[in-house]
């Protein structure tokens, strides 16, 4: 029986990540549901990741959500499926962190590994 070998992966770029971000307030005037998403973002482990595109783009993807909520009609499946894509993308879902080898823990902050050592060490070392 043959087995399948996946190829190694491709070498990872790094670059300093950006200022953490501010935890933006939601627009009042969005749809309950997509309040409460954008809220939950900042309230969820994987928003310690998230730089201000991210952020940026979750705001879009909460516009969209509303629009497509307040519409008082069906719900676009275009768009619905859009929104779920870009939000997945924002890492909201167990099936995209698992994705990208990313666990969330209940542990305390100084058990997180937040990748902050390597990369200064590699700069020490540069």
């Amino acid at each position: 029986m043959r087995r399948r070998t996946n190829e190694p992966a491709a070498p990872i770029t790094r670059a300093p990540a950006g200022d953490r971000p501010q935890h933006p307030e939601a627009d009042p005037n969005w749809h309950p549901i997509a309040i409460e998403w954008f809220e939950s973002l900042f309230e969820s482990g994987q928003s310690f990741f998230y730089e201000r595109s991210d952020i940026a783009q979750a705001r879009y993807v909460a516009e969209a959500m509303s629009r497509n909520l307040s519409q008082g009609q069906r719900i676009s499946g275009q768009l619905f499926a859009s929104v779920i894509s870009a939000a997945g993308e924002l890492l909201t879902t167990e099936g995209a962190r698992r994705r990208l080898n990313v666990e969330l823990t209940k542990s305390g902050p100084d058990d997180i590994d937040t990748g902050l050592d390597e990369l200064l060490d590699s700069y020490r070392d540069g």
